[in-house]
């Protein structure tokens, strides 16, 4: 075996799929390509009729005998049905599921194992449902894993520990080839900041704090920092620079600045930027209460005009409830400390937590009003595995239940079929918000409409557009037309 086919699942959930590449899957691709693999990579984001081309490239393709997904939680009915349709075509065919909704419920599983069953088995479940439609699932790091996974016939391997052979160091980070970002057509994913064409890249693994609401707070996997180093972080720059001609870079790090060496890296960058006659723009997020006005100096310097920030909520109480380590007036200082050196902040809010209520809401909303972000989005809580609100969760008379033990707030969950319905983390404007979860002050029906309440008024107010959802690709074949080859924007493979 020689050629294996990896495959990126659409995201109907996201307003456009073709602005963000999924690095993960690419990186896998570059070590399989590096040990003489050949791969073709089907890039799926956007493809409304994603079905048909799944079909079109088994029925020519029958040198292929593997497949490899990945799926964050809203992709995996996706995932579902595209493995059931290979199978359903070639059913000696292999099929193997990575990414982070395979890592986090096998994370959340073990936990049930060690526990009593006041906690359920949703995880186990689901983890046994995936089991029954993919032959391997990998749970962790994928880029020395995959090797594992093309040895055996199924059954699970677990690289989310740091005692794995698979679980990736600093080093090793740091040391393996770049994503294959060449088995994707970069041109159909648009992307700017500031007007300059835009890239991502992630130059560091992990977060350590333990918000409630976040997946990953009990793997290793999405727990443990794991940091490139300054210089591997420079050359991918110059990569996709000098390649491609980007010169916008989004990081797509948790929190940037819980890395101490990020002010060098900015120092770093800029540098570059003067010693090469190039002027860069650069997009990341940054932890509200870590954030200084060294960083801020430095960050402007590298090119960021922009910082995202989850501040999450503008209550007190919920930000206690959370977990978030930062207060309110932490995130105000954090708001002024950026404009005043000239950086724009867009705010990342949510609702629904654990004690919400319309008193609650409303002081989010009035904290936006009073600090002014240049822009903001706020989404409706979903309980996902990995994060505290999922694995911390009792059943309590057929209903999954958090509760904070310092004073007793709760959130109430719906039981999710995850393989099966699409579960939305941010939702569609134009097609509504869902909300999953209700505490004892307000009902999931009243989230959504005070979410939408929100959004309406202070989009009003500050004058920041509306978010709207774009089309998606239509891979174009007719059944009178076999010979169609499926585009290059969706297909590409290793030269």
């Amino acid at each position: 075996m020689d050629k294996i086919c990896l495959i990126t699942p659409p995201s109907p959930f996201l307003l456009d799929e073709r602005v963000f590449l999924h690095i993960g899957i690419l990186k896998v691709a570059a070590v399989l390509e590096r040990e003489n693999y050949k791969v073709d990579f089907i890039d799926l984001s956007g493809v409304q009729n994603y079905l048909d081309v799944i079909q079109k490239y088994v029925k020519t393709n029958s040198d292929v005998e593997v497949f490899g997904l990945t799926a964050t939680t809203p992709q995996i009915p996706n995932a579902v049905k595209i493995s059931e349709a290979i199978k359903q075509i070639e059913p000696s065919k292999k099929t193997i599921l990575g990414g982070p909704h395979v890592t986090l419920m096998n994370t959340a599983a073990k936990r049930e194992k060690k526990r009593d069953l006041k906690f359920g088995d949703r995880a186990t479940k689901d983890v046994e449902g995936l089991l029954s439609v993919f032959d391997v699932v990998v749970c962790g790091d994928g880029e020395f894993a995959i090797f594992n996974a093309l040895e055996i016939d199924n059954g699970v391997i677990d690289a989310d520990d740091k005692k794995s052979p698979f679980f990736l160091s600093n080093e090793d980070f740091s040391s393996l080839p770049m994503p294959a970002r060449h088995l994707v057509d970069m041109d159909t994913y648009n992307y700017s900041i500031d007007g300059f064409k835009s890239v991502s890249l992630i130059a560091q693994l992990g977060c350590p704090f333990r918000c409630t609401f976040c997946s990953g707070r009990n793997s290793p996997f999405l727990r443990v920092i794991r940091q490139r180093s300054s210089d591997s972080i420079l050359q991918e720059i110059e990569r996709l620079h000098k390649t491609y001609g980007f010169q916008g870079f989004m990081f797509y790090d948790d929190e940037l600045n819980v890395n101490r060496g990020m002010v060098e890296l900015m120092n770093k960058i800029a540098d570059y930027q003067e010693e090469n006659d190039v002027e860069f723009r650069l997009r990341g997020f940054v932890k509200a209460e870590l954030f200084n006005e060294e960083q801020a100096v430095a960050m402007k310097r590298a090119g960021f005009r922009w910082l995202l920030t989850g501040f999450e909520s503008g209550d007190e109480r919920i930000l206690k409830n959370i977990k978030k380590n930062a207060t309110l007036d932490d995130n105000t200082r954090c708001v002024e400390t950026a404009k005043n050196n000239g950086l724009k902040v867009k705010a990342l809010m949510s609702v629904g937590h654990a004690g919400e209520s319309h008193h609650s809401i409303e002081n989010t909303k009035r904290w936006l009003l009073d600090v002014e972000p240049e822009e903001f989005d706020c989404t409706v809580i979903t309980t996902y595995p990995g994060s505290p609100y999922f694995d911390d969760a009792k059943l309590i008379d057929g209903t999954y239940v958090y509760e904070d033990k310092s004073n007793g707030d709760r959130l109430y969950q719906s039981s999710i079929n995850y393989l099966k319905e699409l579960d939305y983390y941010k939702g569609d404007p134009d097609g509504g918000y869902v909300s999953y979860v209700w505490t004892d002050h307000i009902s999931s029906q009243d989230i959504v409409k005070e979410r939408d309440k929100l959004e309406n008024e202070v989009r009003t107010k500050l004058n920041i557009s509306f978010n709207r959802s774009h089309p998606g690709i239509v891979y174009e074949h007719s059944m009178g037309m076999g010979n169609v080859q499926i585009p290059s924007h969706i297909l590409r493979s290793t030269n």
